[in-house]
């Protein structure tokens, strides 16, 4: 069996500027040890090597296709810090003391994401968004208020609305719903280049295609043998491979399912006003966002089966589904889609990521960004590995351990 799975991550056309156009050389494969390892060259093992490379270690990112050109390509990068599965619902779990530390600290994670991305001048469309959370089939009205009041409690920046001030503020169908700050949108294409282009100015290499067929572990770290033949060593190695499991080291907890967007051709938006980031709390749901260069972006309509044939079968079915859906949301006749396409994409039974060590296997990391918010996960999982690498104890490691539900 391979070290991940092998998946085709996504059918369609997403909307991102020349994702399947590989501009970048490989660099050539290190004749000695690395300090880092990095298996995966998306947004987390991107952003992972520009953090380590920064901190003066000798990195490695390896890929079986060009950066940027698996899971990553397909998201819709919403930069949230609110998980799939509401604050007041993971409270009835682990209690509303944990739920409400596990969301502090994806905040956090967010909110310094943003400050690196602008100092480091990271040319990939961040802009500032408010989010609105709509009511919706998981959430109702009385609900959504219990959410703000637990949001709040928290310390995090939510208010309740009801549904005539929604539609007033920002031109949609009425609905109540939280209105919360510290959120944004970026391309994800370009951050993970970027971020890239910054880990490789420091000494950092990428090589591609490089498929790790299995690890060994060695005295002095781990040694990565390629699937054609070729070996590295690593002193410590962190799996970052997006959607394509690690089944050896990723509990089974951490599922794969299919997922479906949409987006306008640029120069539509705004159809609401603020251009905020829209989501609902119902499954299934429906979000929508504006990108910098005006296209609207539509998701949503989750399946279960992972099966990449029967999931992009049912891209025009689910482009017409959401499409109608969105233009009822935001109370327009008609939605033009210029563009549509499915991905996989990574559940949680928390809406939380797998971040930490892995078991039975020194020296080895996995950082899976399973759950809504692929970029928000890759910061926290950045700064939760960087720390633990470094000698820290980061106090809040212990929520997003791969194996906390077992």
């Amino acid at each position: 069996m391979d070290l991940t799975e092998r998946r085709d991550l996504r059918g369609g056309h997403p909307c991102w500027v020349a994702i399947d156009d590989n501009t970048l050389t490989s660099d050539p494969i290190p004749s000695d040890s690395v300090d880092i390892a990095i298996v995966g060259a998306g947004v987390m093992g991107a952003m992972l090597g520009e953090r380590l490379s920064g901190e003066g270690r000798r990195v490695l990112l390896l890929d079986r296709r060009p950066p940027a050109h698996g899971s990553t390509a397909a998201s819709t990068a919403l930069v949230m810090w609110a998980a799939d599965v509401p604050l007041t619902r993971l409270a009835g779990t682990i209690g509303m003391a944990e739920a409400a530390r596990r969301w502090r600290r994806v905040f956090a994670a967010v909110e310094r994401l943003a400050a690196r991305i602008d100092d480091a001048e990271i040319e990939c469309g961040r802009i500032d968004r408010p989010e609105l959370y709509l009511a919706g089939t998981l959430l109702d009205e009385q609900a959504l208020r219990a959410e703000a009041e637990a949001r709040r409690a928290a310390g995090l920046p939510s208010d309740y609305l009801d549904a005539a001030t929604v539609a007033g503020r920002f031109d949609i169908a009425p609905r109540a719903a939280l209105l919360s700050a510290g959120s944004y949108e970026v391309d994800p294409v370009r951050l993970t280049l970027g971020l890239l282009a910054k880990a490789r100015a420091r000494g950092a290499a990428a090589c591609f295609p490089f498929d790790v067929a299995r690890i060994e572990q060695t005295g002095g770290g781990s040694m990565l043998h390629g699937a054609d033949g070729r070996r590295i060593e690593a002193k410590t190695v962190i799996l970052a491979p997006g959607y394509e499991r690690a089944v050896w080291f990723l509990p089974a907890a951490f599922t794969v399912g299919s997922s479906y967007a949409i987006a306008t051709a640029p120069g539509r938006a705004p159809l609401w006003r603020e251009n905020a980031m829209i989501w609902e709390a119902s499954s299934p749901y429906l979000y929508t966002r504006a990108t910098a260069d005006g296209r609207v972006i539509a998701g949503g309509e989750d399946e279960d089966f992972d099966d990449a044939r029967q999931r992009d079968a049912l891209i025009e079915t689910k482009r017409g589904t959401i499409s109608a859906k969105l233009a009822a949301m935001i109370a327009v006749e008609d939605i033009t889609v210029d563009c549509a396409w499915a991905a996989a994409f990574g559940s949680s039974p928390d809406g939380l990521p797998a971040i930490g060590r892995a078991r039975n296997h020194d020296n080895l990391w996995l950082a899976s960004g399973f759950g809504g918010n692929g970029v928000s996960f890759a910061a926290l999982g950045t700064e939760l590995i960087a720390a633990a690498l470094s000698g820290a104890t980061d106090p809040d490691a212990e929520c997003f351990d791969p194996y906390r539900f077992s």
